[in-house]
């Protein structure tokens, strides 16, 4: 690889330029295989930062987490993990269930409503709609209605 190249692609690294890189791989590679898309190209590089040794550890981090969210390898080394992990990391979403009521008679019920709006998010969940807070309550509430008019029909 020419001088040229060799800081075209560390700058294309540094700055995530997809269409810079999918060019210059282009120009340099013709021959092999190239991205089929910005998304795949995006990938590449996040990869390629974390394999860098020439890049500074922030970026080198940052494509670590990149590629753990969106469930891709990452090459970054062993030993730099824990500081990529502590820079960035991993945010979860959660959901918070509260069933309550004062009525002594109704008490019995509040399990197996609370039961139903957690079995509600976990489908949501694995449906990949983690991310997704309406559609979340709104099938909790579906849920706990559901459940309350099976246990006491409707009132």
């Amino acid at each position: 690889m020419q001088m040229g190249h060799s800081a075209e692609m560390l700058r294309c690294l540094e700055t995530l330029d997809v269409v810079g890189i999918r060019a210059l791989w282009h120009e340099i590679a013709p021959g092999m295989i190239q991205p089929q898309s910005d998304e795949e190209a995006l990938a590449t590089l996040h990869y390629a930062r974390t394999t860098t040794q020439r890049l500074m550890p922030k970026l080198r981090y940052y494509s670590h987490r990149w590629l753990n969210d969106h469930g891709l390898p990452s090459g970054l080394p062993d030993h730099m993990k824990q500081s990529a992990e502590r820079m960035y990391p991993k945010i979860e979403s959660v959901v918070g269930i509260s069933v309550n009521t004062r009525s002594e008679i109704l008490r019995p019920i509040m399990l197996p409503i609370r039961e139903a709006m957690e079995e509600a998010v976990l489908e949501s969940y694995s449906d990949g709609k983690k991310d997704d807070i309406p559609h979340i309550r709104e099938r909790m509430k579906e849920a706990r209605d559901e459940t309350i008019k099976k246990l006491l029909g409707s009132i």
